[in-house]
């Protein structure tokens, strides 16, 4: 199908031939700092591969390394692998901290974590993805880059738009779409494009705006993005949105080609959302929040009183064995598929508190009275599986990659590896 999609092209593009061209270039690559764990300065000093500035977002950079994900820092959570186009999205919604924010078609990760590091721990971030294998790799990223203040949820946007009419105050639709900007990264999706699929996903995309219109409070802002050029998908679905909801103005358009800036190519629309007042959801009820269970709270205060330099503030919550703290404006859970509400804080065992790996990962590493660091091969040989040599100290530990936490361990005559086996390598 790549001839027929060619031919689109040449009709759509005036240097049509730098586009053919740039094909046969390797792609762009790039990784955005995250900036909730170390600054974009202090990566640059310890970046274990060259760096290059991206224009539209400020914690973004190019890269040349193929495998930026190998890397150590990537276990501690000090970077996400993202395409540099696909950072152009995030940064229009100008998302503030204690907002009320959606990210409707999150997995695995790239823009909801990037609208995490410009909240900064507070508000109520809603990260959704409809399909739950792509919703598990979602909440492995959300813990590795130590967000606090995310609720992973597993719906189809229709659902949703039932339960939170007018509710947030920023959306992010990146919808599903024919990936014409992925043919330089992923050969199958120029096998697999067809005009039909094309048509499909417009189809697609059109309900999942409708859905995205419903939970967006007057005065709100909702950004609209693919990684496609088809204007179907693309341009002629904006206008539809703002002919099918005149309460919403198109305030912005960014367009990216390979050809002309250094990305793979990203669309995205700004719309704003006319009037004032509340939303029939504003005002978040509480009474569907599972009670935190007050002995596993109390394990909990005792454990972090030797393990935590400053105690947790906020509302508790059991779900299961498993305590959580709650975001801000926490809502009504009862019917929605939840993956995690807010930070998972551990589980009370054996009369005794065990800390989860998500604890470990928080944005802020001098959380912790006790850190071990190590170096490359004993990191290497942690995430593999392996215990540590001991350092002193006994209970438990967090374990660190230059001082940077990449998981949890039990101190004794070693220390013994508490790593889930699902990150392992």
């Amino acid at each position: 199908m790549i001839e027929e999609f060619l031919a689109r092209m040449k009709k759509t593009l005036p240097d049509y031939a730098e586009y053919e061209a740039c094909l046969a270039l390797p792609p762009y690559r790039g990784v955005r700092v995250n900036t909730l764990k170390i600054s974009a300065g202090e990566f640059q000093k310890i970046a274990p591969f060259s760096l290059g500035r991206i224009a539209w977002e400020q914690s973004g950079f190019s890269i040349s390394e193929e495998k930026p994900g190998r890397t150590l820092y990537h276990d501690a959570g000090l970077f996400y692998v993202q395409e540099p186009s696909a950072m152009c999205a995030a940064p229009l919604l100008n998302v503030q901290p204690g907002e009320r924010v959606l990210d409707l078609c999150s997995a695995p990760g790239g823009k909801g974590t990037q609208l995490a590091q410009a909240m900064r721990g507070r508000g109520l971030l809603v990260l959704n993805e409809k399909m739950p294998d792509r919703a598990k790799v979602l909440l492995q990223n959300v813990e590795r880059m130590g967000i606090e203040n995310a609720v992973v949820t597993c719906a189809d946007p229709e659902s949703l738009a039932e339960r939170f009419g007018g509710f947030f105050d920023k959306i992010l639709v990146d919808a599903p779409c024919s990936g014409e900007g992925m043919l330089r990264k992923e050969p199958a999706a120029a096998e697999n494009w067809s005009a039909a699929n094309v048509e499909m996903c417009a189809a697609r995309q059109k309900k999942i705006l409708d859905s995205a219109a419903a939970m967006l409070a007057p005065g709100g802002s909702l950004v609209y993005s693919t990684c496609t050029f088809a204007e179907e998908e693309d341009e002629r679905n904006a206008e539809w949105f703002i002919s099918e909801h005149p309460e919403f103005v198109l305030r912005e358009q960014k367009k990216i080609y390979p050809h002309r800036e250094k990305g793979e190519g990203h669309f995205a629309a700004l719309f704003v959302r006319e009037g004032e007042g509340e939303g029939s959801f504003r005002r978040a009820r509480r009474d569907g929040i599972p009670p935190a269970d007050k002995r596993t709270v109390a394990l909990y205060r005792a454990f972090e009183r030797d393990f935590c330099k400053v105690p947790l503030e906020g509302r508790f919550a059991s779900f299961g064995d498993s305590l959580c703290l709650l975001p801000e404006e926490m809502f009504d859970i009862r019917g929605l598929r939840v993956l995690r509400a807010g930070l998972q804080l551990g589980t009370a065992k054996n009369g005794r508190f065990e800390p989860a790996h998500a604890f470990a990962m928080r944005a802020e590493r001098g959380n912790f009275t006790s850190v071990v660091s190590f170096g490359e091969e004993d990191i290497l040989r942690y995430l593999g599986g392996a215990e540590l040599p001991a350092k002193g100290g006994r209970g438990w530990c967090v374990v660190a990659y230059n001082g940077y936490p990449v998981g949890l361990g039990k101190c004794g005559e070693s220390i013994k590896n508490h790593l889930p086996k699902g990150l392992r390598r």
